[in-house]
């Protein structure tokens, strides 16, 4: 018997301007709709990465919706599909009615048939507790770096050319997890969404896209996409400006470098949750920000 509230984009094709009405009232400022066709425009199309589970209201308005993705990780140096939770939201004007339970209980009785583990980031942990969500604490890593800058061997990618898109796409077919305690593979949708109006990085020689910034003396890098994984030091010396700290936001492991992890939730109030079994959770990691949902 089909679920109460699953839902089809393909045959409800109202239903993707209905979610993201909803989703512009309900997270104003978040410019998700800019993020998504931007996404679209790339190859990545919500409708297609995302599964919704819907309420409408008597006279056909969208009133609640919880998507599901898939998520290709490595965990632990293991490839796992992980159920991503993401979009999590009910109009104002009919919260307190218990929608948002009722459609939380039919997604997870759908994930649960389909993954060992699912997880979301969200600033109000407390909204997901009730259902077997758990809070995990992350690691940012930060380490000295002596480099005076160098001939300038990195350019910004454009998305506005189709040579740089299909490079894109090249690298995140075939890309090596940025870590082996929590890394991503072969994942499209979430990472055009999240980064591609950031700016990305090319590093021709190494054939590496980082998604990173440069700030007062300090590197700050949130992901790379390559087919191989190469040292920090490969990196920073062909940035031309001098480097004199980085702050990684994911796990070091595969670069080459000591660094120090400290306790920290990206952009202050992300918290990352967790259903289910979750392998690395005893460890010092943080998921990229490119794959968060």
């Amino acid at each position: 018997m089909k679920n109460r509230y699953q839902s089809s984009f393909s045959q409800d094709t109202t239903l993707i301007s209905k979610l993201f009405n909803l989703l512009e009232i309900v997270f104003p400022g978040a410019e998700l709709t800019t993020l998504a066709e931007q996404a679209r425009k790339l190859g990545a199309a919500w409708e297609d990465a995302s599964i919704p589970f819907v309420r409408f209201d008597n006279d056909g308005s969208l009133i609640a919706h919880v998507g599901v993705l898939e998520i290709p990780m490595r965990l632990m140096g293991e490839n796992a599909i992980v159920g991503g939770v993401h979009a999590v939201c009910t109009h104002p004007d009919y919260r307190r009615r218990g929608y948002y339970r009722e459609i939380m209980n039919e997604v997870l009785d759908y994930c649960d048939k389909r993954y060992e583990t699912l997880v979301l980031t969200t600033s109000n942990p407390e909204y997901y507790q009730p259902f077997g969500f758990r809070f995990i604490q992350e690691h940012s890593f930060t380490t000295s770096i002596n480099s005076e800058g160098s001939v300038n061997e990195t350019r910004l990618l454009n998305i506005n050319n189709i040579d740089d898109v299909r490079l894109l796409h090249r690298l995140l077919e075939t890309r090596a997890p940025v870590s082996n305690i929590v890394g991503i593979v072969n994942e499209k949708p979430l990472f055009l969404v999240n980064e591609a109006t950031r700016p990305m990085y090319y590093f021709p020689d190494l054939d590496t896209i980082a998604c990173m910034s440069i700030q007062d003396n300090e590197l700050k890098l949130y992901d790379l996409v390559a087919p191989k994984i190469f040292p920090l030091q490969e990196l920073v010396q062909r940035i031309p400006q001098p480097i004199q700290s980085c702050s990684i936001y994911f796990s070091p492991d595969s670069l080459n470098t000591e660094a120090q992890a400290s306790p920290e939730m990206l952009d202050g109030d992300s918290h990352l949750m967790v259903r289910g079994t979750f392998t690395p959770e005893s460890q010092k990691f943080m998921i990229p920000r490119s794959a968060r949902c």
